[in-house]
């Protein structure tokens, strides 16, 4: 009985650890949701959005080993807050289900755009989203 209560403590043990070492491999490093600056996953390995969270600005982030497809792009060079009420942590980004497609959300006054990042620029777009 006494082995087999062990073996039963040591596989639970072992499941724990491969659990948590899943875990750490796979989250998301934690970010300040007031900083003037976020950088948000896409599911494209290679992609990321950088978001400037006080004026709804953004830019497409793509690294590589090799180099020749490093760099960025801007998605939106528009100020979203319009002068008004600029702080750090006024916008988000929320994924979609569409891997290419995020909503962009005014956390002060509500306004949400449709933002869609690709690696062609014809495919690129920041619209709004309205009633």
């Amino acid at each position: 009985m006494k082995i087999s209560k062990r073996m039963a403590i040591l596989c639970t043990l072992m499941l724990a650890c491969n659990y948590v070492s899943a875990q750490s491999q796979t989250s998301e490093p934690s970010q300040d949701p007031t900083a003037p600056f976020r950088l948000y996953r896409t599911t494209n390995f290679w992609t990321f959005i950088e978001l400037e969270t006080t004026t709804g600005r953004m830019r497409q982030i793509q690294f590589d080993v090799s180099g020749s497809s490093r760099g960025s792009t801007v998605l939106n060079s528009q100020d979203l807050a319009m002068g008004k009420d600029k702080h750090p942590g006024r916008f988000t980004l929320y994924p979609t289900s569409n891997m290419y497609t995020f909503i962009l959300l005014d956390q002060v006054d509500g306004g949400t755009w449709q933002v869609q990042w690709a690696i062609e620029a014809i495919n690129r777009l920041v619209l709004p989203i309205s009633d």
